[in-house]
């Protein structure tokens, strides 16, 4: 990513993450150019609306505000706002000392203002052709769309998630991030761009779904930050190619394994569910999820019937007959066991009913399972529904 391209991208975030926003392109007189008396920004007053309120306005004759413009993010300035209601105009100037961002260079540029609070804001100056069209396309602007307000609800999804993808990795201080942090930046992702965060609770099977994407998606794109320029490339052996292909996938088989896990915990705490996470039930023994706690499995006051334990595995085709003894309390009580698995065979189900395992699957996973075996699958909904019962939680 070049300097240029990364003004844009921080330019776009800025906008929807903003309180407001606004774009013009300078004239001469706004630049510098012409040498006249200007000294400022005019800005339409269509976007009065981001300083002041109609009854401002109305009432008085001049309105001045003051505050701070970041620009390029780079260098701060002041300014002053001043609205004349003789001339129904509205400017910004007094840039103070220092480095001013107005040169005749910028005659023609792109400048967008954003609005952080009243008294902060961002500036940004696009100058080239190519940083005015990603600017303008990003937001579905013609070049006559401008010297108005930026409409960000116009915006799409797929631009905010991208944007804040590029935001995330952006600012990793490490070249991955831990399988904890990952999953969490996923669901953060989710939830500030498509307003879901109700869906834990609402429809736990389709948020599992959302944020397991969201996380690879957002994977993929660490990836290819990381790795992109290296494999375009090429390697000089087979030995550097063989180095980067494992540190690769050994990085996906660690995500996949946690990723889960990491979304489950999340799907418990927004409702408000009790548990223990990796506690120690006996020896080495550490159940993934033990309900409502690890004090309470181990208190033998405390019955048996209020007790759940739950495995969580990508995949358990093989691997389902792990959980079987990880409680001793529990061995002769249901046990169940989330996965992402889609469908296994009718033997392995019967199997796993003889030992009391119960699948906790997303629903929308059900159909790939033996049609005459599926009543016996939970979703995520109904095992959280279960324990909230156990628990008490209405």
């Amino acid at each position: 990513m070049t300097e240029n391209d990364n003004l844009v991208a921080v330019a776009i975030d800025a906008v929807l993450k903003g309180k407001a926003s606004y774009c013009k392109f300078l004239s001469a007189n706004d630049s510098g150019e012409t040498g006249g008396h200007q000294s400022g920004i005019l800005i339409s007053m269509t976007a009065k609306a981001m300083l002041w309120e109609e009854e401002e306005l109305r009432t008085n004759h001049i309105l001045k505000k003051y505050g701070e413009i970041r620009w390029q993010n780079d260098f701060t300035t002041t300014c002053t706002f001043t609205w004349y209601e003789s001339k129904n105009e509205l400017r910004i100037t007094g840039f103070g000392r220092g480095k001013s961002p107005l040169r005749a260079e910028y005659t023609g540029a792109l400048f967008i203002l954003v609005k952080d609070s009243e008294e902060a804001y961002q500036g940004f100056l696009m100058n080239t052709d190519d940083e005015i069209e990603e600017f303008l396309d990003a937001f579905g602007l013609t070049p006559a769309e401008t010297n108005r307000p930026i409409e960000i609800n116009q915006v799409s999804t797929e631009l905010r998630e991208k944007n804040a993808i590029d935001a995330f990795i952006a600012g990793l201080q490490v070249e991955f991030p831990a399988t904890r942090e990952m999953s969490a930046a996923a669901r953060a992702i989710q939830y500030n761009v498509f307003m879901n965060r109700k869906l834990a609770i609402t429809d736990p099977d389709s948020i599992l779904l959302l944020w397991s994407e969201e996380e690879y998606r957002l994977f993929r794109a660490i990836e290819h930050a990381r790795y992109g320029e290296t494999v375009a490339r090429g390697f000089s052996s087979v030995d550097d190619f063989i180095v980067v292909a494992n540190q690769v996938l050994n990085r996906r088989k660690s995500r996949a394994g946690k990723s889960l896990e990491h979304h489950l915990a999340a799907i418990f705490d927004e409702n408000r569910i009790s548990y223990s996470a990796q506690a120690i039930t006996e020896g080495n023994k550490k159940p993934d999820f033990l309900f409502p706690s690890i004090e309470a499995y181990h208190d033998p006051m405390f019955s048996v019937e209020k007790l759940c334990v739950l495995a969580s595995k990508t995949t358990c085709k093989d691997r389902w007959r792990q959980i079987i003894n990880e409680a001793d309390r529990l061995r002769d009580e249901n046990k169940y066991l989330c996965t992402m698995q889609q469908g296994i065979s009718t033997s392995q189900m019967d199997e796993m009913q003889s030992e009391k395992v119960i699948l906790v699957v997303p629903r929308q996973y059900h159909s790939a399972y033996p049609k005459d075996r599926r009543d016996r699958i939970w979703s995520i909904g109904k095992f959280v529904n279960y324990v909230k019962e156990l628990e008490g939680i209405r």
